[in-house]
């Protein structure tokens, strides 16, 4: 196998000949531990507004003592100093080294085998290098420009790096690298760790709303025998234990409901689900997805708990329901209002507001007509749909991209999802309208929720009907489970049931234009051998994905 072209990088070769160099000297490059008691971010806290003391008390250890960790980022030799910049996953703090108290730890020149041993501060200056991660133990003072600095008294090298950081002027500025090798965007980017960390924390308060409402968190399978709860074309793989044809879930509606046939009232989960689909700018294969179904609420209820979650995730972030979003890179955020109640429009109104369409006045065929003008869909194309999922593409069409403040759109047709109850009102259930909202913010779909479906009957007639349309080439049909008709046949209690696309609701909260940003690895083409994609390529990706 041959090596990556990084080996013969002129850096890779310099830095291994100074990995070499430290280990002859006799300090350990890569020690097992070390333990910091301080982080950037809480020193500069600490002691702002406070006097610290200067370099002279610093020398004398007559300031406080700290001990930190992190990566060389900055440096250069000023004299008998040596300054630098260490920066730790909380932020950066000035360093200096000095000719005559800094020490390296593990290092002795006078009982170095080697000739003519360098001096500590000359092995610093000479085998450290940018991005190398260091511990410093020292003594804090200010600059007599101000700037909160640790005098380090011993530093221990912790891990030699062999290739460099990215350049400190230009930085990682390609998109298509930073998704590839995000753990350089995490050390160039600072903003990039702050959405992360962001992230982490709207998990917290999601997990924190549906355990305050009384819901189980669980976990059910991800390798399944039969997939379902979504259209989608699902990922396949195969049990050799059980010499089983096997697929990646795609949601996790069906074994939450039978959770609840089986007498556990309110459950929800928060996991992965892997979609066989395309990939753009709100898309990507493999996912995080919070599920919740309770048992005896509606979608009325489910409503109040989606816009209470986002009113609260916005109060906890930004203090306000209102929050900054851009639209498109290059233009003014404009202010979402997560204030709850959101507004609501059926799909037939949202179409009549902005398509300027009454789809009760108009036949199917002036449907496919009207349909066709648009350029995703062609007039071959719209002859295959029903009623309902023309009404459903002509929302997309025409109402979708207006939806910038929060809504939620009600009253689907039953074409559009063969798991939800029929509408409660006669004329609407008669037409063929479910009780089944999505829930859409700047113009993306942020959730998908019913009144669930529990009558086994209907149920097993609309899994059929999806089973007929998998068997005549749709992709995205499900097939019959056998199983969860069993289950609703013992028995499932009135729920509302909520689907929520975690990283779309990130995305809305960082401010991220494409979902490849609040993802950690996003997927990515291969690259063979190293190389890079074609300019071709690449640029078809990126477009794919702003």
């Amino acid at each position: 196998m041959s090596r990556p072209d990084y080996h013969e990088h002129e850096e890779f070769i310099n830095r291994s000949q100074k990995l070499a160099e430290i280990r002859e000297l006799g300090v350990e490059p890569y020690p097992h531990k070390f333990t910091p008691t301080h982080f950037s971010h809480e020193l500069h806290k600490q002691w702002t507004g406070h006097e610290v003391g200067n370099s002279e008390d610093a020398e004398l250890g007559k300031t406080g003592e700290v001990c930190l960790a992190g990566r060389l980022v900055l440096f250069r030799a000023m004299g008998k100093n040596a300054f630098g910049q260490l920066q730790d996953e909380h932020g950066r703090i000035q360093i200096m080294f000095n000719r005559d108290h800094s020490s390296v730890d593990g290092y002795n020149p006078e009982s170095s085998s080697v000739a003519q041993a360098p001096s500590p501060i000359k092995f610093i200056e000479k085998k450290l290098d940018l991005g190398d991660i260091i511990g410093v133990k020292g003594h804090l003072f200010r600059t007599g420009k101000g700037e909160l600095t640790i005098f380090v008294k011993t530093v221990t090298l912790l891990c030699k790096t062999l290739l460099p950081l990215p350049d400190k002027h230009s930085g990682l500025s390609d998109k298509e690298q930073r998704y590839r090798k995000r753990w350089l965007d995490l050390i160039s980017n600072a903003d990039v760790q702050k959405r992360f960390r962001t992230r982490s924390h709207i998990l917290r308060i999601v997990r924190k709303h549906f355990e305050e409402q009384s819901f189980l968190e669980v976990e059910t399978p991800v390798i399944q025998s039969i997939y379902g709860g979504a259209e989608a074309a699902p990922f396949e793989t195969k049990l050799n234990a059980l010499n089983q044809h096997m697929f990646l879930r795609i949601s996790l509606e069906i074994s939450l409901k039978k959770l609840l046939v089986g007498g556990m009232g309110r459950v929800f989960e928060l996991s992965k689900v892997f979609r066989n689909e395309g990939i753009d700018r709100t898309h990507n294969p493999e996912f995080t997805m919070l599920e919740a179904y309770a048992s005896y609420w509606d979608y009325n209820d489910m409503m109040h708990c989606v816009e209470t979650l986002y009113e609260k995730i916005a109060l906890e972030l930004f203090g306000d329901t209102k929050i900054p979003y851009i639209r498109n890179e290059g233009e003014e955020p404009v202010m979402i209002d997560m204030k709850a109640p959101w507004a609501r429009l059926t799909v037939k109104d949202a179409i009549k507001k902005f398509g300027k369409i009454d789809v009760d006045q108009m036949s199917d065929d002036e449907l496919r007509e009207k349909l066709s003008t648009f350029p995703k869909i062609s007039a071959e194309d719209a002859k295959k749909l029903p009623r309902g999922l023309l009404i459903a593409k002509l929302f997309e069409e025409t109402a979708e991209e207006h939806l910038v403040q929060p809504h939620h759109i009600i009253d689907h047709p039953i074409e559009t999802t063969p798991l939800c109850k029929l509408h409660r009102d006669p004329k609407e259930k008669e037409q063929g309208i479910v009780e089944r909202f999505e829930s859409f913010i700047v113009g993306s779909e942020a959730c998908n929720a019913y009144s669930e479906l529990n009558d086994p009957q209907i149920q097993r007639r609309l899994l059929e009907d999806q089973a007929e349309k998998l068997e005549k080439g749709d992709d995205e049909a499900n097939p019959l489970d056998e199983e969860f008709i069993e289950a609703i046949c013992q028995g499932m209690p009135p729920a509302g049931g909520v689907g929520i696309g975690i990283d779309r609701l990130v995305m809305v909260f960082t401010q991220a234009l494409s979902i490849r940003d609040v993802l950690y690895f996003p997927w990515m083409k291969p690259l063979d051998h190293g190389n890079h994609p074609s300019e071709e390529e690449a640029s078809a990706t990126e477009k794919a994905c702003t």
